[in-house]
């Protein structure tokens, strides 16, 4: 048998009459987290005031929230050290936040325009 494809898509939801007993079986040894309206707040309204759109805002500070209080973090500490970011260094950051919350099988880039030499693969690459 083969196993399903791993995809960075969200499930397709099947309801069936067991759906209550997997739910509590797939879920646990995870403790539910919970956050502060104050919480969800101050972090959505962070990444909407550096010109994140809603959707994108939202799904950041999820992610960001849940793996801050994984690590012992306070949220209000993160955000401090994010405000003295500029904007390319808190697209990297973000991305690699999500890249470690993402299934392996995609990751999240960027590129920048940089005028620098770079070796890849012993061939010596000019940017103009």
């Amino acid at each position: 048998m083969t196993e399903p494809l791993k995809l960075n898509l969200p499930k397709e939801v099947e309801k069936d009459s067991a759906d209550q007993t997997k739910r509590f079986f797939n879920t646990y040894f995870n403790a539910p987290l919970s956050f502060s309206a104050n919480e969800v707040d101050a972090v959505l309204g962070f990444f909407e005031s550096r010109d994140f759109e809603k959707s994108a805002a939202q799904s950041i500070s999820t992610v960001l929230m849940q793996q801050a209080k994984i690590d012992g973090v306070n949220v209000y500490t993160l955000l401090d050290t994010l405000k003295g970011v500029d904007d390319i260094q808190i697209s990297a950051i973000v991305a690699q936040v999500l890249n470690y919350n993402r299934q392996k099988v995609s990751s999240l880039g960027f590129t920048s325009d940089k005028i620098a030499r770079e070796e890849s693969r012993n061939i010596v690459v000019w940017y103009a």
